[in-house]
């Protein structure tokens, strides 16, 4: 059943590569638990005992609970699924509860420290300056992910109308704008790039110093090189831009929904996160300014 629910969500449910392995090693991981520990090789055969007994192991294991909380919400949609196959006539999930995690406040960068980075380095006018500078520009422009820029398709850049359309998670498209001040650093990129690299079949907007795509790491580590100069932030990484670009939006009192839009959540509940940094701000100003503070 493990590989029929595998290709059920690839083919049909149409969820990303990444997510993909995220669920087939949960499966993997539990499947050899239940081998180990009760001789039962068929992971549809479980029971809610059997599952418990997985969970405690993995609490055992000092596992962060979101990790956990993930493993259990892949076990749930493999029931789900199991039933709908018949393969199994009762849930063994619905007794199983998700462990309480802490909130945790996305790290951001401050507009300030991002306005230096952005004024005053010095890139380069070569290829890998000009593909650096328009990494971060990109990142901290749009709120795209890491996949979705590299992933990025030159056709689907569109400098008159200001526009990039991605791909992101469950291979959703969406149009995000970007600002008049990203074009310079758009055609600069893409005048060195035509010159430095010749032309490839897989019409990718970023590509490496031979034509390649680019991998994660790579972008990773460009990010975290200027990040480092510039602001104290514990992290330092693509998604970090990402919700610097959604908390300075909403600081400037934009509307929760057309940010939802803007980074691709599903729910507004994934968007909401970024305004209790909007309201540390507001409590920090009303502290300083209201007489009865």
């Amino acid at each position: 059943m493990v590989e029929s629910f595998l290709k059920y969500l690839q083919f049909e449910k149409r969820y990303s590569p990444r997510t993909l392995i995220s669920y087939e090693t949960d499966l993997r991981q539990f499947t050899g638990f239940l081998k180990s520990t009760y001789h039962e090789e068929d992971a549809a055969q479980a029971n809610h005992a059997m599952i418990r007994s997985w969970v405690v192991s993995l609490v055992d294991q000092k596992l962060d609970s979101r990790s956990i909380n993930r493993k259990i919400a892949c076990l749930r949609s493999f029931y789900k699924f199991c039933l709908r196959q018949e393969a199994i006539d009762k849930d063994p999930m619905t007794k199983v509860r998700i462990l309480k995690t802490s909130k945790k406040l996305p790290h951001f960068v401050h507009e300030e420290d991002m306005n230096r980075l952005l004024d005053h380095v010095d890139f380069g006018n070569d290829l890998k300056g000009t593909r650096e500078r328009l990494i971060i520009e990109l990142f901290y422009g749009t709120g795209i992910r890491l996949s979705e820029l590299i992933g990025l398709k030159e056709r689907n850049l569109n400098i008159r109308e200001q526009t990039i359309k991605v791909l992101g998670k469950r291979n959703k498209e969406r149009v995000i704008p970007f600002s008049r001040g990203i074009v310079p650093a758009i055609e600069s990129y893409l005048k060195e790039r035509n010159k430095a690299v010749e032309h490839k079949d897989h019409g990718l907007l970023f590509v490496g110093d031979k034509g390649q795509p680019l991998y994660p790491v790579m972008v990773y580590k460009v990010v975290k090189k200027y990040l480092d100069q510039f602001t104290s932030v514990e992290k330092r990484s693509p998604h970090v831009l990402r919700h610097s670009f959604a908390t300075h939006l909403l600081n400037k009192g934009a509307e929760i929904n057309a940010v939802k839009d803007l980074l691709g959540h599903t729910s507004l509940a994934a968007t909401q996160v970024y305004t209790h940094n909007s309201m540390e701000k507001l409590k920090k100003v009303f502290d300083q300014a209201h007489p009865k503070a």
